[in-house]
C-alpha cells in the first residue's frame, strides 16, 4: 500500500513500532503536494519546515522508547479558519491574509499533544461562508474527482486535501452542513459532532450557537479517533459540555436492535437527484441487513429550515463580524479621511461579495421594527424543528437522509444564485439548529462517477452511535480519487 493510502491508524502504528518513519510520511506527503496541489488548490499554506521539524522530534522519541501519543506521526490539515499560533489564520479572506494569532485553539493544542503533524491549513469559503469554496478570496479548490466541479464548502479545502491523499485527517468547521456536505461531494467520513462536545476555541466565529469543529477522514474508524482526540470540556468556551462524548472506537456490523428513520421530508423534496435517492436508499438496505429495523419518521418543521438558518446564522455572523473594522482586527485601509471612512472603506476592501451579504441580511433581521418579525419568530421556529426531532428519536436510534440533494456541481454553475447555492444544505442544517451530531459517509458513486454520500443523524451525545451504525456502510478505507 502506498504511504498516502495508509489511515491513520495505521500510521500511528507503524510509527511507534518503528516500521516507518514520520519523516518519511511527511516528506512523501508534501511531495504529493507539491506535485498535484496546484491542480487541487486545497491548501492555502504548507508547513514544510514546521511539519519536517516536528516529524524529526517524533522519530526521535521513538527512537527513545517514547511512544506515548494516539496520534504519533500522523500528519493532519486544519481549515484555515483554525488558530495556531504566530501561523497564518487568513479564512480565506483579504480581511485576515497577514493575520497571525497569539495562541492556538483548543483542538490544535490537543492534536499536538498527542503527537500529531500540522502539515498545512486548507482553504474555505470566505469566513467559512457558502456551500462551494468559490467565495474564497485566495483561490479556487477543485474537486479531487472530477477537477471540473466543486469540492463543496465551506470546507472544501479539507475534505479534498483528505480525498487526494494530501493528509489522512483534516478538520473543518461545520455550521450549516459545512463537513459533511464537502464530504459527500468529495467521498470521505465528514462528521459534525454535538454542539459543546468540542471546544470552538480558537474558530473564528461565524454563527457562535451553530458552528462547531469535527473530523475528515477516509475512514470511520479514523475519524471516530480523531473526533476522541478534540472532545471534551473546555473552561475557555463558555458553551463546552461539562463530559467528555463516550466513543468506544470499537466497531463491527451487528446493528440487531438498532431502529432506522426514513424522513419523508427528506425523500420527496424538489431538486433531490434520482440517483442520490436511489443510492441512499440501498444504503439503508445495507443498514437492515446488518439487523437494523427501518420505518418512516417525520419532521414536518424542516421545511422551514433554511429560511430560519438564514435569518439565525447571518444575524450571528454580522454580530461576529463586526470586530474586523480596520481598528481592532484586520485589513486598514489607507488614507481614511475619519473614524467612519476608516471603518466603511476597510470593510469594504476587506470582505467579499458573499460576506457583505450575509452581515447586510443579519443587520437587517436584527435592526428595529424587524427583530420580532424575522429574528424572535425564527428562534421560535428552531426550537420546534428540535422538538420534532427529539419526537422523531423517541421512535427511532438513527435518521438516515441524503447528505446533499445532488453530487458535486460544476464550478461557477451556481454563483449567480445565492439561493440555489443555499439549497445546497438543504439536508444538513436542521441538525445544527438542533445542535445534534451528523455523519456523512461515501455509499456510492453517480453515473459520472462523482461520490454520493449518507447522512446520519442522532440524539445529542449519541456520536458514538453514529459511528457503529456508518461503519456497517463504510468499514473498508476509501480510496483516494486519483
Amino acid at each position: 500500500m502506498k504511504v498516502y493510502e495508509l489511515s491513520a491508524v495505521a500510521i500511528r502504528e507503524k510509527v511507534a513500532a518503528g516500521e516507518i518513519k514520520a519523516r518519511e510520511i511527511v516528506d512523501y506527503l508534501l511531495a504529493r503536494i507539491d506535485e498535484f496541489d496546484s491542480e487541487i488548490c486545497a491548501f492555502v499554506s504548507v508547513e514544510y519546515e514546521s511539519a519536517r521539524t516536528r516529524a524529526d522530534e517524533i522519530d526521535a522519541r521513538v527512537a527513545a522508547g517514547d511512544t506515548v501519543g494516539r496520534l504519533l506521526g500522523v500528519p493532519i490539515a486544519l481549515k484555515d479558519n483554525l488558530c495556531v499560533r504566530d501561523g497564518l489564520t487568513t479564512c480565506a479572506s483579504k480581511m485576515l491574509e497577514d493575520f497571525r494569532p497569539p495562541y492556538s485553539a483548543s483542538v490544535v493544542e490537543k492534536l499536538l499533544a498527542e503527537g500529531a503533524i500540522i502539515i498545512g491549513k486548507t482553504n474555505l469559503d470566505e469566513f467559512a461562508m457558502g456551500s462551494s469554496t468559490e467565495n474564497s478570496a485566495l483561490k479556487q479548490t477543485k474537486n479531487p474527482w472530477n477537477k471540473k466541479c466543486v469540492p463543496g464548502g465551506s470546507s472544501g479545502g479539507s475534505a479534498a486535501a483528505v480525498a487526494a491523499g494530501f493528509a489522512p485527517l483534516a478538520l473543518g468547521s461545520d455550521t450549516g452542513g459545512s463537513i459533511r456536505q464537502p464530504a459527500s461531494y468529495c467521498g470521505v467520513v465528514g462528521m459534525k459532532p454535538t454542539y459543546g462536545a468540542v471546544s470552538r476555541y480558537g474558530l473564528v466565529a461565524f454563527g457562535s450557537s451553530l458552528d462547531q469543529i469535527g473530523p475528515f477522514a477516509r475512514t470511520v474508524e479514523d475519524a471516530a479517533l480523531l473526533l476522541d482526540v478534540i472532545s471534551g470540556s473546555d473552561d475557555r468556551d463558555s458553551t463546552s459540555a461539562k463530559k467528555k462524548l463516550p466513543l468506544t472506537l470499537d466497531y463491527n456490523s451487528d446493528l440487531t436492535g438498532l431502529k432506522v428513520g426514513l424522513p419523508s421530508e427528506y425523500f420527496n423534496t424538489d431538486g433531490l437527484s434520482e440517483e442520490v435517492k436511489d443510492a441512499v436508499i440501498a444504503a439503508t438496505e445495507k443498514l437492515k441487513d446488518a439487523g437494523a429495523e427501518i420505518k418512516e419518521v417525520h419532521l414536518p418543521m424542516v421545511k422551514y429550515a433554511v429560511g430560519t438558518y438564514y435569518i439565525i446564522a447571518t444575524a450571528e455572523a454580522s454580530s461576529n463580524l463586526s470586530r474586523f473594522d480596520g481598528v481592532h482586527y484586520g485589513h486598514r485601509c489607507d488614507k481614511a479621511t475619519d473614524i467612519i471612512d476608516l471603518f466603511s472603506r476597510s470593510r469594504e476592501e476587506g470582505f467579499g461579495d458573499e460576506v457583505k451579504r450575509r452581515i447586510m441580511l443579519g443587520n437587517y433581521v436584527l435592526s428595529a421594527g424587524y427583530y420580532d418579525a424575522y429574528y424572535l419568530r425564527a428562534l421560535k421556529v428552531r426550537q420546534r424543528i428540535a422538538e420534532d426531532f427529539d419526537k422523531a428519536f423517541s421512535e427511532v436510534d438513527v435518521i438516515a437522509s441524503p447528505a446533499a440533494p445532488t453530487t458535486a456541481f460544476k464550478i461557477g454553475e451556481k454563483t449567480s444564485d445565492p439561493l440555489a447555492m443555499y439549497l445546497s444544505d438543504i439536508y444538513t442544517i436542521s441538525a445544527n439548529l438542533a445542535g445534534i451530531p451528523g455523519v456523512c459517509v461515501p455509499c456510492a458513486q453517480d453515473s459520472n462517477g462523482l461520490p454520493v454520500g449518507l447522512q446520519l443523524l442522532a440524539d445529542n451525545f449519541k456520536d458514538d452511535l453514529l459511528f457503529k451504525t456508518s461503519y456497517v456502510i463504510n468499514n473498508a478505507e476509501n480510496g483516494v480519487a486519483f
